[in-house]
């Protein structure tokens, strides 16, 4: 049997006495899309934050491409990146500047000809020598994306990948991520508000709310189980505690 990507079991975070991530266990297979659901404060963030070894936990386990991340992090730091639209590269480098930056960071070989690479295949031409404070929303985005695609990395862990993107924005930066996917047989597990990009690109959903997982399935399942057309109804169901499989909206 393949190595899951991902694999966490009984795993907590507190923070003083509030207990943000509450002994929670998944797996992400390798090659498949997962997505982390809940509202704000639900402990997506942190559960990422610990994944990418920014946070250690309280207790519990986490495996992330077959090493133990909490003692053996550094092994596997080059073979995953990150990408959120809230965390700004610095404003007064270009975007090539920035590019040379991280590039240097993950001990990019070749590192022109990646960035060139990059350039062509997220169309930062335009761009390139401008400062990345310059930039619109959009350009912010194919930014932040070349930025976790420099190391081609086998495992992408996404924040909001599409926030704050007008929707022909929004629409191709998901169809760039099936395409890397696709190519490269990536694992992507991402934090999402956005319900019809979750139902487009994800084999598996997880729930959260208060820190722990409440529900998980393909959306597929989700949206059969609870007798709902859409994930955005599965997931306000699950937020305002409506349980029962087709009960009416209060």
């Amino acid at each position: 049997m393949e190595t899951p990507a991902i694999l966490v079991d009984h795993l907590v975070k507190d923070f003083g006495p509030v207990r943000a991530v509450d002994d929670i266990a998944f797996t992400v297979a390798s090659g498949s899309t997962t997505a982390i659901l809940g509202g704000n404060g639900a402990g997506k963030t942190t559960t990422l934050s610990m994944l990418l070894g920014l946070l250690l936990p309280t207790s519990g386990t986490i495996q992330v491409l077959g090493e133990d991340m909490i003692r053996h992090r550094y092994r596997v730091l080059p073979r995953l990146n990150f990408s959120s639209p809230y965390v700004d590269l610095p404003h007064r480098l270009t975007v090539r500047e920035n590019l040379t930056v991280y590039g240097h960071l993950y001990g990019i070989a070749a590192l022109p000809a990646r960035i060139a690479e990059l350039t062509a295949d997220l169309d930062l031409g335009e761009f390139l020598d401008r400062p990345s404070g310059k930039l619109s929303a959009g350009q912010k985005a194919r930014v932040a994306l070349a930025k976790a695609m420099l190391n081609h990395p086998d495992l992408l862990l996404l924040d909001e990948p599409t926030a704050s993107l007008d929707p022909d924005t929004a629409d191709w930066v998901r169809g760039f991520l099936t395409r890397y996917q696709q190519a490269r047989g990536a694992t992507i597990l991402l934090a999402s508000h956005n319900m019809t990009e979750v139902e487009r690109l994800c084999d598996q959903v997880l729930v959260m709310k208060a820190g722990r997982i409440v529900d998980r399935g393909s959306p597929e399942d989700l949206i059969a189980r609870y007798g709902r057309a859409t994930l955005e109804d599965v997931f306000l169901d699950i937020a305002r505690n409506r349980r029962h499989t087709g009960e009416a909206a209060q």
